[in-house]
């Protein structure tokens, strides 16, 4: 092998390194915000996914949150958690408000319409623990 095909083989090798952490590392998780009359609420913006992706919050106390669409991708049209049997469309450049009260502690996915833009609410017990049960 000669310098040049070391270097390509080098590049190939790094990005698909990178492809592999963009789409399936770890991402920071947030906290949501509790206001003055304890709804925990945080504001995720959808374009070509959800920032922020990874949402952490408390079992039982009431959840707001407020998706702002800033596309129109039609697959961003539409936002399911199925666990808590929500589905709501997503208009264009509007924000769209969902609230619930997670009443179990674990993980739980929500996703587009087409199930390809994905997030995550992790939910802590309420006597605040940091284990999942």
């Amino acid at each position: 092998m000669d310098a040049a095909e070391i270097a390509v083989l080098l590049a190939g090798a790094a990005l698909i390194g990178f492809v592999l952490w963009y789409f399936f590392g770890e991402r920071p998780a947030v906290s949501a915000a509790v206001d003055p009359s304890g709804v925990q609420e945080i504001k995720i913006t959808v374009k070509g996914g959800y920032s922020p992706d990874m949402i952490v919050v408390r079992q039982g106390r009431p959840v707001r949150l407020d998706f702002y669409r800033d596309e129109t991708a039609s697959c961003s049209e539409r936002v399911v958690f199925g666990d808590f049997g929500i589905a709501r469309d997503l208009p264009a450049f509007q924000t769209t408000r969902i609230e619930f009260t997670p009443d179990q502690p674990g993980e739980f996915t929500f996703a587009c319409g087409m199930n390809m833009l994905r997030g995550k609410l992790v939910v802590k017990p309420a006597d605040g623990s940091p284990g999942m049960a």
